[in-house]
């Protein structure tokens, strides 16, 4: 097993971890959550899953766009697949469409005659949170819109981690005139206002995913820098590190060999809530026209809507009841994080 290659300390905090039920379950949740975010066309789409006709068979979602005339349809754009279901379902032929278990697509409007978006859920017609204020459906907004938002704050995390991590673990150790220059640096930098820039960039240009998380990036890598600065001027004091330098080890050697994996109990740590510190970032941007450009399937768009028609009660409460959910989750897996990774908890006094 993987445990057993672990030295004993690791396994003792992992085993730790796994006895706090309440953040142990709640990180089964939500590692669950973002790998059924990558199969989510298979969940939520208005392509099929699966389409039988004439004795052949189709695999819409992941393939190419097929026109209606592939079906014996007479128009040579997309194939409206629910209407394919229905049609197939009169004739009896024994030819079958098998749709998402929410056939919409985050994009699509599904305007009914006489009824002006957004209507409430409807089970009968598969809108389980009902539609927005375009006809959209809500429930397929927000399980693409958890993948937009869950995927930007891991990959901001790994960008400001990468970053903060190198740069504080440099200023610990070798200090000087080189922590003095950084600490300069951060301190004019964290002067910026953040809501500022992404105004004037707003202003110039529509800012896209990966403009956000340059911006973001930008000012995001100083609360870790400082964390592993203080560690590693901690860790660098340590007669290990002494003992290394004393045997004639390089300082590259030193800080990835004995100063990082002696500090991870931090990264670790802090990991949830930074993921969590995302999710509420990109999503306050989004809700304040700041963030992606729609028509990208966004919680804060959402959370706008819902603020803005606050008839339509199932927009605002959807959005509102799966941040409360995510970030409690989140929350939840940081507190055990931290209690399992505790170095008191693990130190053995001589």
């Amino acid at each position: 097993m993987i445990l057993d290659r672990l030295d004993p300390i690791t396994r003792k905090k992992i085993k730790r971890f796994q006895s706090i039920k309440r953040g142990y379950y709640s990180a089964l949740i939500v590692a669950g959550a973002v790998l059924l975010s990558l199969a989510s066309e298979l969940l939520v789409n208005n392509r099929a899953l699966l389409v039988r006709y004439e004795g052949k068979y189709f695999l819409p979602t992941y393939g190419k766009v097929l026109p209606g005339t592939a079906f014996g349809l007479d128009y040579e754009y997309e194939t409206k697949y629910r209407e394919l279901q229905e049609q197939f379902r009169r004739e009896g032929k024994g030819d079958f469409v098998i749709m998402p278990p929410a056939p919409y697509g985050a994009y699509e409007n599904d305007f009914q005659e006489g009824i002006y978006p957004p209507t409430a859920p409807d089970f009968k017609r598969k809108h389980y949170l009902g539609t927005d204020t375009s006809g959209r459906d809500v429930l397929a907004r927000l399980v693409y819109g958890f993948r937009t938002a869950i995927f930007f704050s891991l990959l901001l995390l790994a960008c400001n981690y990468t970053i903060g991590v190198s740069v504080g673990c440099a200023m610990g150790y070798f200090g000087g005139r080189f922590d003095l220059f950084f600490q300069r640096i951060i301190e004019i930098w964290s002067n910026v206002p953040f809501l500022y820039i992404i105004i004037i960039v707003a202003s110039i240009m529509v800012p896209n995913f990966f403009t956000l998380m340059f911006i973001m990036l930008f000012f995001g890598w100083m609360q870790m820098t400082w964390y592993m600065r203080t560690a590693t001027y901690k860790q660098k004091s340590r007669e290990y590190v002494q003992a290394a330098k004393a045997m004639g080890a390089s300082d590259m050697y030193i800080i990835f060999k004995h100063i990082i994996p002696n500090t991870i109990s931090i990264i670790v740590t802090c990991m949830p809530f930074s993921i969590s510190s995302g999710v509420v970032v990109l999503t306050s941007l989004d809700y304040l026209g700041f963030g992606l450009p729609a028509p990208t399937p966004s919680w804060g768009e959402l959370l706008r809507q819902g603020t803005s028609n606050l008839d339509a009660s199932w927009i605002v409460l959807s959005v509102v009841v799966s941040m409360i959910v995510l970030l409690t989750m989140v929350t939840f897996v940081g507190e055990a994080v931290r209690e399992a990774f505790d170095p008191r908890k693990h130190t053995v006094y001589e």
